[in-house]
């Protein structure tokens, strides 16, 4: 973690063309320095962030004020900070009966600014509340409703509540935070005293750091794969010298607790959608012997959506890896205990994250959990099978090499698609792919569900849902098209975004095929897709000519029309199911 004196640094040597987005910083105290290290953060993670600090102890004005500034500046995200502090001075100055009222009192707040239209765009970020422990009844304000500690418990289990009333408000655990690093490392009264800042400096990182992920993550920036190496990794000892009964592991005291209950922890990673591979120095027999024979083994060949176990170096396995997935090495994490693996990773595959793990094991989890390397702006039913997808998505490369033609491949596969409008039951996972499509996006346009519900509703819109289903199963739905009523011969691709799992089968034709068909039916003459680049989505730059679309001239950004009447269907093998 970088130190505040760092990231000031870094906002006065930006790099240029990074790209940009609005933050606005809302808060009840002094937020001056919050706002310097959020700044630095976004630079570290490839932003030029342009950011309003609001004056001091603003915030109802703002929020309720249509003239304010904060309504002028017109904010992508809104961050809004109010301090346990000054919740504390209220509390302090109500009567018992009201003082029972504060945490609803505040929450009701809160709701209003995410149901207010004017934000129904933005993305509010709300930072939780710290405890402060005042001691008025000890630990016999957990009986006390009206008690500082029961309001602020109150109001942080309430803003989790609301969070999922409310699709566009995220809350920022700084309260995590206060419970990993204590109250006396965030808290510098000294410099609150004459500051009225109520983070200390050493704070400031992280707290910056955690608003940062949120952000990061809603636009699709985050980790989707941890690649694990196997002897002292995700167990003691090497496998290949002590043998399956002298590797360590188990629930009883000693070294091996540590490595099960790191174990644990990609379970519930597994749990949660991320993907989890084995990268393994390693004869695969002998690698994969624990996880079959090991009584104290948690994670189990299931749980593995690739498992590289051989002779060559763990960077050629990890581009294998990459190479099945298909996502960038941006969105892997490679854990490995040895430190010349790791730098050997990161010197030869820039972008993935490769953390410095403890020379103890017993030290690991911790230490990872101080990194929140996985969060997340989306969790969906989905996620849950989306190691198994990836294990029938190896499967179906270890078929394609015993054909010797792609088109004889591809008709081996029976593959079907379902085609769709938005649904009820749909649009949760449209929404979600929004998030997070990075690659295989046209124009980078990120959806609530509130925006798919409205689309969905729209006349001049054309929106069409793809699920994808072949013989090794289900990928689920893959793709999205959102095309809107430019004239009344024209439709414009707004959205066309694809997972990467399903590339080289066909359905970049099929999707358009689909496209011309319905585009026809309503009368439509031409189709005019847009490309937006970003440092992303450089994969589908030819996207549009390989398709047939002809480049259109004189246009503010790089645009392509087809001409619906002469277009001729493009050779696919996926079948139509009906929705």
């Amino acid at each position: 973690m970088l130190q505040f004196k760092e990231l000031k640094k870094k906002t006065k040597n930006i790099p240029e063309g990074l790209p940009s987005f609005k933050v606005a910083l809302v808060g009840d105290t002094a937020t001056q320095f919050l706002a310097t290290a959020i700044r630095g953060v976004g630079v570290e993670c490839g932003y030029n962030i342009n950011l309003f600090e609001a004056e001091y102890n603003q915030v109802e004005r703002q929020f309720l004020d249509p003239s304010s500034e904060l309504y002028q500046f017109d904010a992508d995200f809104i961050v809004l900070f109010q301090s346990t502090h000054k919740l504390g001075e209220k509390h302090a100055l109500l009567t018992v009966a009201e003082q029972e009222n504060l945490a609803k009192e505040r929450t009701d707040f809160v709701a209003s600014v995410c149901s207010n239209p004017a934000f129904a765009n933005k993305k509010i970020i709300c930072l939780n509340y710290p405890e402060i422990d005042d001691t008025v009844f000890g630990s016999y304000a957990t009986k006390v409703t009206s008690s500082l500690t029961y309001q602020v418990r109150s109001l942080n289990m309430a803003l989790m509540d609301l969070s999922q009333q409310y699709p566009n408000l995220y809350v920022c655990d700084i309260a995590g935070l206060q419970n990993k690093f204590g109250r006396d490392f965030m808290f510098a009264p000294n410099v609150y005293v004459s500051t009225e800042m109520v983070l200390s400096i050493d704070a400031l990182p992280y707290v910056a750091s955690r608003v940062m992920d949120i952000i990061c993550a809603v636009k699709g920036q985050f980790k989707k794969c941890l690649i694990l190496d196997l002897d002292n990794t995700v167990w003691g000892g090497v496998i290949g010298d002590d043998g399956i009964e002298g590797i360590q592991l188990g629930h009883g005291l000693g070294i091996g607790k540590a490595f099960t209950e790191f174990q644990m922890w990609f379970k519930k990673l597994k749990q949660r959608g991320i993907i989890i591979c084995v990268a393994s120095k390693n004869n695969e027999d002998t690698a994969k012997e624990p996880f079959e024979k090991h009584p104290d083994m948690v994670l189990k060949l299931s749980d593995i959506a690739v498992f590289q176990a051989n002779w060559e170096t763990k960077v050629d396995n990890i581009r294998t890896i990459q190479s099945i997935l298909n996502i960038g090495f941006d969105s892997m994490v490679f854990l490995d205990d040895n430190p010349f693996e790791r730098n050997m990773v990161r010197e030869n595959i820039p972008g993935i994250t490769v953390p410095e793990l403890p020379e103890d094991p017993g030290e690991y989890l911790e230490y990872l959990y101080s990194l929140n390397l996985f969060e997340t702006a989306s969790y969906s039913q989905a996620d849950k099978d989306r190691t198994k997808q990836y294990q029938v998505e190896a499967q179906r490369v270890s078929l394609q090499k015993t054909f010797s033609n792609e088109a004889d491949f591809l008709k081996s596969l029976n593959m079907v698609s379902t085609v769709s409008g938005f649904t009820k039951f749909n649009t949760p996972r449209v929404a979600q792919l929004s998030q997070r499509s990075n690659q295989f996006n046209l124009r980078t346009i990120r959806y609530t569900e509130a925006d798919i519900e409205a689309l969905a509703q729209d006349p001049d819109v054309i929106d069409l849902s793809f699920t994808l289903e072949d013989k090794f199963g289900d990928n689920g739905l893959i793709a999205v098209i959102i095309m809107k009523k430019q004239d009344a011969e024209t439709l414009f691709v707004d959205t066309w975004f694809m997972s990467c799992r399903v590339l080289k089968r066909g359905m970049e034709n099929f999707t358009l095929n689909t496209m011309v068909r319905y585009a026809k039916e309503q009368g439509y003459k031409r189709i005019v897709g847009e490309y937006l680049p970003t440092l992303k989505n450089k994969m589908v730059e030819h996207h549009y000519p390989e398709l047939g679309f002809k480049l259109l001239q004189e246009t503010p950004t790089t645009q392509y029309v087809l001409d619906v009447d002469q277009y001729v269907e493009r050779e696919c093998y996926i079948e139509t199911e009906k929705a």
